[in-house]
């Protein structure tokens, strides 16, 4: 869903910028090194997730803006508020299970999709965190409030304020509305605005589930069960592919934890003849030795001076490698190594 149909035309001068400002970036955009870029689509600039552990929020909002930068009428979302929203539907989680369920600041992807159409989102501008304290230590907060409050027995609506009053110390102050270029929007209605309810498909693939049915994936960070499609490793390659050659939002979601990922190198490979077939994958998963590290958006393509390809993500670490803070996955590391993948419309 786009952002209001009078809205188009400044939109899209807003996403030429943001288009220029992401293709022009300093560190490799343009084939620095070994690489020759096949793709490289638009994306807003590189951010640093420093203390926090919500890659997720980062990864697919990065995602969101990528996807309007190609329809014309870009966007630049704010992480802190996501993790602002996840941390009040923790909370709401903690009390309403007496206590049992913990509250975390650690998701998969589709943890933003759930926060942005309960919570809301917000432009970056509009909410950029304090960072002075690491998320967990804002989560543990939350969760003592959450705790205290079930012992007293108190109510969801007695919580509001003591709640908001603990993540605007923490987080900074809560904005009520987003204004955007002459509109104004309540956080859930600009939510619903640049991520509609049911746009995002994310895509897995293994074979403890049948392939064409929907499952909640089995990893501590899925709380809140969501549901992915799974199907062949193949198919998920290639929707991935032809997502970013049509110049769609990508988030990819996977294990970061081998040797080969270097993100003082920006690049991510496998020794050579590492098998990475589907049973491959399958027994990597079932052992532990493919886990859900990390999140990030895929921007493009690209090929090393031997012709392999590499996919190109956007990370959240800061841009201090040697390509402005993106990484260069191979695509056999990619293909043994991923967890999910969402795109829009699949």
């Amino acid at each position: 869903m786009h952002l209001k149909p009078h809205l188009a035309a400044a939109a899209t001068l807003a996403a030429t910028m943001l288009l220029a400002a992401a293709c022009t970036g300093k560190g490799g955009h343009t084939g620095q090194g070994n690489f020759s870029v096949e793709v490289m689509n638009g994306f807003t600039p590189v951010k640093d997730q420093k203390g926090s552990d919500a890659c997720w929020a980062y990864a697919m909002l990065a995602a969101i803006e990528t996807e309007h930068i190609m329809r014309g009428d870009s966007v630049h979302l704010s992480p802190a508020y996501a993790v602002r929203g996840a941390l009040q539907e923790g909370f709401r989680r903690r009390y309403l299970s007496g206590g049992r369920e913990q509250v975390s600041t650690r998701g998969t992807m589709l943890t933003l999709v759930s926060v942005a159409m309960s919570r809301g989102l917000v432009p970056y501008d509009a909410c950029h965190g304090r960072g002075g304290e690491a998320s967990a230590v804002v989560a543990r907060k939350v969760e003592r409030l959450a705790s205290a409050a079930v012992r007293k027995r108190v109510g969801l609506e007695r919580c509001r304020r003591p709640l908001r009053r603990l993540l605007n110390e923490s987080l900074g102050p809560e904005p009520r509305n987003v204004y955007m270029l002459g509109a104004q929007y309540t956080p859930v209605e600009f939510a619903h605005s640049v991520c509609a309810p049911g746009e995002w498909v994310a895509l897995t693939s293994f074979t403890h589930h049948p392939f064409y049915t929907d499952f909640a994936l089995e990893v501590p960070d899925n709380r809140e069960r969501n549901l992915f499609r799974n199907v062949p490793i193949d198919t998920l390659m290639a929707r991935m592919e032809q997502a970013v050659r049509a110049g769609r939002g990508v988030c990819w979601e996977g294990d970061v934890s081998e040797p080969g990922f270097k993100f003082s190198r920006g690049v991510a490979t496998l020794p050579d003849g590492t098998p990475t077939t589907q049973a491959d994958r399958q027994r990597a998963f079932e052992q532990f030795l493919t886990t859900d590290d990390h999140c990030m958006a895929v921007v493009g393509l690209a090929r090393d001076a031997r012709g392999r390809r590499f996919f190109i993500m956007k990370n959240s670490w800061g841009t201090n490698n040697p390509y402005g803070g993106l990484m260069y996955l191979a695509e056999d590391y990619v293909r043994l190594k991923t967890i999910a993948v969402a795109t829009a419309g699949s």
